[in-house]
């Protein structure tokens, strides 16, 4: 399939984090409007094999899920994994088996690209190399775990219909509305009001016991802003906070617990470009604050959306324990299970 054709142009003069998120959204869009399964043509080559760094990453990730996964979300290790690899001459799929690729054919995706999308009829996490997506190993084996929630995700039986009744698309039958839903990132009062709600969603997460003062605060931003958007425009924000913020949420909650709960396993730590899990996890506990404290609507569009909603996420883990069952029960809008 061709990819990003559109909008390119546009993306080149955006941040490299800015572009991932667009290319993950395009592909977002991609699956409501393809069959599942044909997304990617059948044109598989003899197996070849993974190189052996990329075989250990893999396993890592698959060992955080294994370990960790039912730990941080309900049913998530339970969840299959098939990993699409793009390596800059061809493109493997593994499953269960990391010593044999069930296929592999040439290169036809970006090598920098990561998304979660069908291959052969099923939610897949098609992945560039540790090198050339730009992470070290551990940052893009917790990667994989981020993408494995929106399998997680995407496996719920209601998913594809459900996003349909959120009559979103204004028309557009082609699926691009992921994309280029017109949200108002450009008006000074949404903007205002987006920052309003980052600071207060700050203030309550350092807050070592959330009361209900800061709750009420984070409440009274959110309801501004929602009163600054059109019905459709706030629930299109909450779907990308309920879909994107959430994926957030798994990835940072699992660098938390592999920090605790025992370090990789010996040939993934002997890795040349080893790093501590505890390290990442007081990265990002460093990095979402300052997320929240610069958040600038305009600028950074859509990825505003992703540290808003895993802030949420953190929140009602502290204020509302059941939140998950929640999640999944009333799906498409995260900001809501704050309270009214």
């Amino acid at each position: 399939m061709g990819i990003m054709v559109c909008g390119r142009g546009k993306m080149a003069s955006r941040s490299p984090a800015v572009e991932i998120v667009m290319t993950r959204l395009w592909l977002h869009a991609l699956m409501l409007i393809a069959p599942q399964g044909q997304l990617l043509a059948q044109t598989a080559e003899p197996a070849q094999r993974l190189s052996p760094a990329d075989r250990i990453r893999i396993a890592e990730a698959r060992r955080l899920v294994d370990d960790l996964g039912n730990q941080v979300w309900p049913g998530l290790a339970g969840t299959p994994m098939p990993v699409l690899l793009v390596t800059d001459s061809a493109e493997l799929l593994v499953d269960k088996q990391l010593d044999r690729p069930v296929w592999a054919r040439p290169r036809s995706l970006p090598p920098t690209l990561v998304a979660t999308f069908p291959v052969d009829g099923a939610p897949t996490i098609v992945v560039g190399t540790a090198e050339r997506t730009g992470k070290t190993s551990a940052e893009w084996a917790l990667t994989l775990v981020h993408e494995h929630f929106h399998q997680w995700q995407y496996s719920r039986p209601d998913y594809y219909a459900g996003v349909a009744r959120l009559d979103l698309h204004r028309g557009d039958t082609t699926g691009m509305w992921m994309l280029n839903y017109p949200f108002p990132y450009d008006s000074a009062p949404v903007a205002r009001a987006v920052r309003r709600w980052a600071a207060a969603l700050r203030g309550a997460l350092e807050q070592p016991r959330i009361g209900p003062k800061q709750l009420q605060e984070v409440l009274r931003a959110r309801d501004a802003l929602r009163d600054r958007l059109s019905p459709a425009d706030y629930r299109y924000l909450e779907f990308q906070l309920w879909q994107e913020g959430v994926a957030r949420y798994v990835e940072y909650r699992t660098a938390q617990l592999a920090a605790v709960r025992g370090g990789p396993v010996a040939e993934f730590a002997a890795l040349p470009d080893s790093r501590s899990y505890r390290s990442i996890a007081r990265g990002k506990e460093r990095e979402l604050p300052g997320e929240l404290e610069r958040m600038d609507l305009r600028r950074d569009r859509r990825v505003c959306f992703y540290p808003l909603g895993a802030t949420i996420a953190l929140l009602l883990d502290r204020t509302r324990p059941e939140w998950k069952a929640l999640y999944g029960q009333h799906p498409y809008a995260l900001a809501v299970l704050l309270g009214r």
